[in-house]
């Protein structure tokens, strides 16, 4: 095992959420548990990292459903001092004028060999700020755009100057997006050229080196991922710290667009699957956007019934993943038996929920995604009455998803499936269905097909399949993000609608996706699951696992 010490280069991991357990509510979805997925592998191999977010005392928020449909938001209750430690180190930004005090709270990730990385978040309720200001780190992707700026000036420039007086010294910046990027106006200014005579104001500034040092990570081709900021709270917030010719240049003319900062500063750009790389690279044209595809970290998302199955099977599957590819090895009856425990633990927590029972004999979708338009998590129930039909009491679906407070269009999608989930419900067929107001591993795992239905090219990557395939739940998704690269049609899952030919944002054609969704859960999964003994369904579990799982770990 290696020991890091402060000393020691390190590379900086920068990114405005982590999640790292359900009881820190510092994260949202999919960005945030990624990064703590990385940072956990990270921790595994012992690797020299750091990592920076902010900590968010109110949280995302808590999730009610109200009995007509309705999202209801809820503030979160929660104690940092419980989960981590609070530092005496503090720094300063100047926001509005005003000095803001900065402080860090310390969690510590350990790694499976010992090794321990720490993450930083940034916190400006202290005392002696301005009551605006130590509300700064409150809510995540809460508040106006002046709030989200403020926030963003936290983590890059405070992120930046906090491990300078926490005696990091980093050898590389990773910027998970571009909410940290400004922290390359910090690195700019170390970098400033001392000259009396400037003729250009562009010459003060050395940028090269800060290449050198940063890396950007984009993980979204939709435009809402991409935070733009007028010129004019730029301004307001950061006086004269940095002059805004130069970041007008650097940034965008017209508004501050955080992922071309991040991009200009930046000596390596990637996409987070092959097809994001290709969408990438025609969103932010004459940029080398290379693809690392996504992964998960393994022991985080491997329900316990299949640890103890992969541990007495597949020794060193979680040092090794690669060798899930010896999944034949594990009898049939042992590996349905670990489905079922996992299955009948999530209907056990459905019932004890909602005290609505579903079967463990009926086939079982799964779908959990942040609820916005473009997952088109409603999808399934286009024709509710053609879905009753199909469903003939063979089909029974688990929801989750939360929208953003300010998506109104979300919101109306989990209006709109709770409408569909209680028609069905009501209809002879005896469709089941169930949305929940959060989930975890327990819904991954319990199903028995992973559902996933985004308008094309939008899904970046998709993690939450990954999960799926670790144990042994097959994914049936639209052709986008990695199920692009671990799609083989009914050896490890099964496709909706048509190629992934779009490298553009195009409108896709909803009516073929739902034909072939409908078409696949008449005539194909039901009929592979209803054998007497399972056989050809576990086929494809085993596919799943030997093709899917071995290949969809992150390896940081």
């Amino acid at each position: 095992m290696r020991v890091t010490t402060n000393r020691e280069p390190r590379i900086a991991y920068f990114s405005m959420e982590i999640g790292l357990q359900s009881g820190v509510p510092t994260y949202s979805g999919g960005l945030g548990v990624l990064a703590g997925d990385t940072l956990k592998s990270s921790a595994d191999l012992a690797l020299p990292m750091v990592a920076v977010s902010l900590l968010y005392r109110k949280g995302y928020f808590r999730q009610e459903i109200s009995l007509d449909g309705h999202q209801i938001e809820h503030p979160v209750d929660w104690e940092p001092g419980a989960h981590m430690k609070l530092l005496p180190q503090r720094v300063k930004v100047r926001i509005e004028g005003r000095d803001v005090l900065v402080q860090a709270w310390e969690y510590e990730i350990r790694g499976a060999t010992g090794a321990t990385l720490p993450v930083y978040f940034l916190d400006t309720d202290i005392e002696g700020n301005d009551v605006w200001d130590r509300g700064i780190t409150y809510h995540l992707y809460g508040g106006d755009e002046l709030y989200r700026f403020k926030q963003e000036v936290v983590l890059g420039l405070g992120g930046a100057r906090m491990l300078g007086a926490l005696g990091h010294t980093v050898k590389k910046y990773h910027m998970n997006e571009g909410h940290a990027a400004l922290l390359t106006l910090d690195l700019l200014h170390r970098f400033k050229q001392n000259i009396e005579h400037v003729w250009d104001e562009r010459e003060m500034w050395h940028e090269e080196p800060v290449r050198d040092l940063c890396i950007f990570t984009t993980h979204t081709p939709v435009e809402a991922g991409h935070d733009r900021f007028d010129y004019g709270i730029v301004e307001r917030v950061l006086g004269d710290y940095f002059p805004l010719s130069v970041l007008r240049e650097l940034g965008g003319e017209a508004m501050l667009n955080m992922s071309t900062l991040g991009l200009n500063l930046s000596e390596y750009h990637n996409g987070v699957a092959k097809k994001h790389g290709e969408v990438s690279r025609n969103m932010f044209p004459g940029y080398d956007i290379k693809s690392v595809t996504n992964g998960v970290h393994s022991p985080t998302w491997t329900h316990h019934a299949w640890q103890k199955l992969y541990d007495e099977f597949i020794p060193n599957w979680r040092d090794e993943p690669e060798l899930f590819v010896r999944v034949d090895a594990i009898p049939d009856e042992r590996l349905w038996q670990a489905h079922i425990e996992a299955k009948q633990e999530l209907l056990n927590e459905v019932r004890a929920r909602t005290d609505v029972e579903m079967s463990p004999d009926v086939l079982t979708i799964g779908f959990a995604r942040r609820a916005t338009p473009y997952k088109r998590a409603d999808l399934l129930f286009s024709d509710v009455r053609r879905l009753a039909e199909i469903a003939g009491g063979r089909l029974q679906i688990v929801y989750a998803g939360k929208a953003h407070p300010k998506d109104a269009g979300g919101k109306d999608l989990i209006a709109s499936i709770f409408k569909g989930a209680r028609f069905s419900r009501a209809s002879e067929s005896r469709l089941s269905a169930k949305l929940r107001d959060g989930f975890g591993p327990e819904i991954i795992a319990g199903v028995d097909v992973w559902l996933n239905t985004p308008m094309r090219p939008r899904e970046a990557s998709g993690t939450s399949g990954m999960k799926a395939t670790h144990n042994g739940v097959p994914n049936f998704s639209v052709l986008d993000g990695w199920w692009i690269e671990g799609w083989i049609e009914g050896v490890t899952g099964w496709s909706i609608g048509p190629p992934a030919t779009e490298t553009n944002l195009v409108e896709n054609d909803d009516g073929a996706d739902i034909e072939d969704l409908y078409h696949k859960l008449e005539h194909v999964l039901p009929a592979l699951y209803a054998d007497d003994n399972h056989a050809g369904w576990m086929q494809v579990m085993k596919g799943v696992i030997g093709k899917n799982a071995c290949y969809s770990t992150r390896t940081a």
